[in-house]
């Protein structure tokens, strides 16, 4: 493949920053952007009430008795602001999350990071759950603390089938989180190479650029995601854009030490 970029003299090039990435964390620029996409949840028995306790252990009659038998809410909240709904997402149990959909117990309710039992249902790729959710109307819109959507959660992740399933219900490909990316400049920066393509096949904006202006080519040379590289440039991406402090995808490959 022809080399796209040339390496000058290095030492008039800032040092590499810390920013921070699309889930509101500072990262060096050489570290991945996005958390595990099993990012479960902690889980302490004295947290919880019986229901979450039911609903974590997947005990579908549990569950049912708490909530009609006992009357107990099924929309009560454990000391860390989680539903039964929220756990029974998280630990993966589809069947209890079908119950408690089909009881209409509210499935846009927040933990205390701002997250939706969908969001924990994809951060943690638990795709019979997203189903399920996205079936009885949860919105895919909703945002967490820091902008991001079950899309740029879904982005983060492996499954490709969760991305097409979450575009089928009208998620915004577009959508911006706090630090400007969308789903695709998080696929990207996650080496994410499938979603990514997929994304791309969709419809996804190659030339969005964050809030550091930083198109989707930056940060794959930035994070050495070679194949991502090789596909942007195949796709027609601009490689003369300058990021807020004046480099272009040039001198970051040159600052990372990257060669095309």
């Amino acid at each position: 493949m022809k080399k796209l970029f040339s390496f000058g003299d290095k030492s008039s090039l800032p040092v590499t920053s810390s920013v921070r990435d699309g889930f509101g964390l500072l990262r060096r620029e050489k570290r991945t952007v996005a958390r595990s996409s099993r990012e479960g949840y902690t889980i302490r028995d004295k947290d919880l009430r019986n229901i979450h306790r039911a609903a974590c252990l997947g005990d579908v009659e549990k569950v049912h008795h708490l909530a009609v038998v006992k009357k107990n809410s099924i929309n009560s909240r454990d000391k860390m602001h989680r539903t039964a709904l929220h756990l029974a997402c998280a630990t993966g149990h589809p069947d209890v999350v079908s119950f408690l959909a089909d009881r209409n117990c509210q499935l846009n309710l927040y933990d205390q990071e701002a997250r939706t039992p969908l969001m924990k249902a994809v951060q943690c790729q638990e795709e019979s759950c997203v189903t399920i959710l996205l079936e009885h109307g949860a919105d895919p819109n909703c945002m967490d603390y820091n902008g991001n959507t079950a899309l740029h959660y879904a982005a983060a992740g492996q499954n490709v089938s969760i991305v097409e399933k979450l575009l089928s219900y009208d998620v915004d490909i577009e959508g911006r989180n706090k630090e400007d990316l969308t789903p695709i400049l998080v696929a990207v920066a996650g080496n994410k190479q499938q979603i990514v393509q997929f994304l791309l096949e969709r419809g996804a904006n190659i030339h969005a650029i964050d809030i550091y202006k930083r198109t989707a080519l930056m940060l794959a040379v930035t994070y050495e995601c070679t194949d991502i590289v090789k596909l942007l440039l195949q796709k027609g991406i601009n490689i003369f854009l300058e990021a807020e402090w004046g480099w272009t995808a040039e001198e970051y490959a040159t600052i990372n030490g990257f060669n095309v």
